[in-house]
């Protein structure tokens, strides 16, 4: 089978995998066996997943889900070493990683499962309310180093990034810095700071008036940071990141969010699959902020 495949399919397949999944759950829950299943990656998803394994929790008690972050890159490599059962990505796997899976016996799935408007925000002080993608490149490459370069105020840019194993980060490097073009070899500029995680980039912008940095819009707080209307080119329209603009992709810097499993998943491992793909799974995906995947 395709190991891209589209998203209506990954819904059938986790849907008609509910069957047989369904059944053992139940068994399992009347015996009372546990299920434990290890899930771990993007710090992005973490918060989304952490919610999703509480609530399944009160669906299916005999199903513990332990959900770990530690960025996508460090949950697919858990997953090609076979120490996970589900690993969450905030990018797709690469060539490389799917051939190292398959050298380890691992033939990868991927499932879509929330849509993330990945927004740019900067200090409620900051004047800037526009930018177009190329502009943030001119920003994160460092041809534009103050800010007055993009009609704000007299004062340096303070650039703020996802650190290197972050899915964030490789999106954003991809789609931005790099404008989608695969020959394009820009890098972030040497002054970007590296943070941890998504709050340390929301904690700093809140903290530095002349600083920027890009979340997931599950992260952002309007009431603490501001967001930037994005355009996709000069001339084109500017577009803020919303659920609605990220469901539309009118947002120019709309990704989708992902879980990979070692093979086609059964039994508990297919039911909690199928449930997020559900209204239940979906409407927390709502709920936090992030965009729910189109009905089908």
């Amino acid at each position: 089978m395709n190991r891209h495949l589209r998203l209506g399919m990954l819904l059938i397949v986790a849907l008609l995998l509910t069957g047989c999944g369904g059944n053992r759950a139940q068994a399992e829950a009347a015996s009372g066996e546990q299920r434990a299943i290890q899930n771990k990656g993007s710090d992005t998803l973490v918060n989304l997943a952490l919610a999703w394994a509480e609530a399944y929790r009160e669906v299916q008690p005999s199903v513990s889900i332990a959900v770990t972050g530690g960025g996508s890159g460090t949950g697919i490599a858990a997953l090609i070493n076979g120490t996970v059962d589900i690993a969450n990505a905030s990018r797709q796997m690469k060539e490389k990683e799917f051939e190292a899976a398959s050298a380890n016996g691992i033939e990868v799935v991927e499932f879509v499962v929330a849509i993330d408007a990945l927004a740019i925000i900067v200090n409620l002080e900051n004047p800037v309310s526009e930018l177009t993608i190329d502009q943030l490149a001119d920003i994160y490459t460092g041809r534009i180093t103050n800010w007055q370069g993009v009609g704000g105020n007299d004062a340096p840019i303070v650039l703020l990034s996802r650190e290197t194993n972050s899915g964030t980060h490789v999106y954003f490097l991809e789609e931005v810095v790099r404008k989608g073009d695969g020959d394009n070899k820009d890098i972030f500029a040497p002054q970007t700071l590296l943070m941890p995680s998504s709050v340390g980039i929301t904690s700093e912008v809140r903290r530095n008036p002349n600083a920027i940095g890009y979340d997931g819009l599950g992260y952002v707080d309007t009431s603490h940071e501001k967001t930037i209307a994005v355009a996709r080119e000069a001339g084109s329209p500017f577009v803020s990141p919303t659920v609605a603009s990220g469901a539309d992709g009118s947002y120019p810097i709309s990704r989708d969010l992902y879980m990979y499993t070692a093979g086609q998943p059964t039994d508990a491992i297919a039911t909690y699959l199928a449930w997020i793909f559900g209204p239940a799974g979906q409407g927390i995906v709502a709920e936090l902020g992030f965009v729910p995947l189109p009905e089908k």
